[in-house]
């Protein structure tokens, strides 16, 4: 299995910003793409953005221009970076990666950490 612990969420007022890491742990054999989703209150989890192990990241529209995911190989670690953060940002932020743990890759997520946008 593989696990998945973001960090870095919190209250932060807009035009703030905010890092989240998330490491994942496990018995993993590859990784090939790492991301980012969010869930607002009252509304279905959308794609922040995502990452290819070569480096290559797309981004949602919304996000393009703030925010910025980089990832460690190394250390099997996709972090996002948020910049000019607004108060439509506040979300539950959830990293996933689709990992290879035996023959086959499939998608694995984090438990969430809280983002909110507030003065």
């Amino acid at each position: 299995q593989v696990q998945l612990v973001e960090s870095g969420g919190g209250l932060v007022q807009p035009g703030g910003s905010l890092r989240l890491p998330c490491p994942a742990s496990g018995s993993i054999f590859s990784i090939n793409v790492m991301g980012w989703y969010r869930q607002a209150p009252g509304k279905e989890r959308e794609l922040v953005g995502t990452i290819i192990s070569g480096g290559s990241a797309n981004y949602a529209d919304s996000v393009k221009g703030r925010f910025s995911i980089s990832r460690d190989n190394a250390k099997n670690t996709v972090s996002l970076e948020m910049n000019s953060l607004k108060p439509e940002d506040t979300a539950v932020y959830y990293c996933y990666v689709n990992a290879r743990v035996g023959p086959t890759s499939r998608p694995y997520w984090g438990q969430g950490t809280q983002v909110t946008v507030s003065s």
